[in-house]
């Protein structure tokens, strides 16, 4: 059993309690326009291009098979990424260390091995393995039988997920998660629509059926300016938690931290005029959601 990894971080505090090690899957069926991982959106591997390390030497367009790097008139390579098998050749032949390949293969035993090694660190903190992506539950088979063999250790499970997924895929994965970690984006559909690339009803849906089946699930909000801070998504929102009977939410205020990698890929990145929430206005949205019945923290 094998899943296309981009990362995994150690020593995390942000995605579930205590100290985490975090496993990013790639693959997303949503196209949200704050994403802050868009290397993990392609099922495919991808080659990242950081053209601030690049030294402009023409090593990647000599070494490419598939001639998929050519050189600017100012010097500095580009992908061709309709030819461009992420075979790695440029990546390993690159004095700088200015790519890298995003999506590698790795087994359950490979990652439960990198996962474990961190163990006691879990045990003194009360954290343990969290899968994100992407959307990790677009590979549910994988995440069950890590989960199955990290609950074998005592390790604490936990999945990021946006819920656009069928439910078979969170039901394969129910018995052996300890924590969902589920995002609310924006409630009006056709809103959902603009900025995720698909409408959200299978995600209420499925966050219905979650805590109605009684399993540990902690509802988020991205916090963007502008996209859905508005009174009408607030009101929304507290409406759909109150009366799922899940009254807490935590605000994960938007930030530019992935910039660089749209970079590397070469893609727009669609935010370049939104700024990151000032703590005036994360206060405010706190305060407005506690009116409304919903328990609100906000994550730094």
């Amino acid at each position: 059993m094998c899943a296309l990894i981009t990362n995994i971080q150690s020593y995390s505090i942000h995605d579930g309690p205590g100290i985490r090690t975090v496993v990013f899957l790639k693959g997303c069926s949503l196209r949200c326009v704050w994403c802050s991982n868009p290397e993990c959106i392609s099922p495919q591997p991808e080659i990242g291009l950081f053209l601030n390390l690049c030294s402009g030497c023409g090593t990647c367009a000599k070494v490419c098979p598939q001639a998929a790097t050519t050189m600017s008139e100012e010097g500095y390579p580009v992908i061709l990424r309709e030819r461009c098998t992420a075979c790695e050749a440029c990546v390993e032949a690159c004095p700088r260390e200015a790519r890298t390949r995003w999506g590698n293969d790795m087994s359950v035993e490979e990652v439960l091995a990198w996962v474990a090694r961190d163990k006691m660190f879990y045990e003194s903190s009360g954290g343990g393995v969290t899968v994100s992506g992407g959307e990790p539950l677009l590979q549910a088979a994988f995440v069950r039988e890590l989960f199955e063999k990290c609950h074998a250790l005592g390790i604490h499970t936990c999945v990021e997920t946006s819920g656009h997924v069928p439910w078979s895929s969170l039901a394969e994965v129910l018995s052996h998660t300890d924590l969902f970690l589920y995002d609310l984006k924006v409630m009006n559909p056709v809103r959902h629509q603009e900025l995720a690339g698909s409408t959200n009803t299978q995600i209420l849906n499925n966050a219905r059926k979650l805590v109605e089946y009684g399993v540990n699930v902690f509802f988020r909000m991205p916090l963007v300016p502008g996209m859905n801070d508005t009174e009408e998504n607030i009101r929304e929102t507290a409406a759909f938690l109150t009366g799922i009977g899940a009254a807490r939410l935590e605000l994960m205020p938007y930030h530019k931290y992935g910039l660089g990698k749209y970079r590397a890929l070469g893609r727009e990145y669609l935010l370049g005029e939104v700024e990151s929430p000032t703590p005036e206005q994360i206060s405010s949205v706190r305060e407005k959601f506690k009116l409304l019945g919903v328990e609100c923290t906000a994550s730094l």
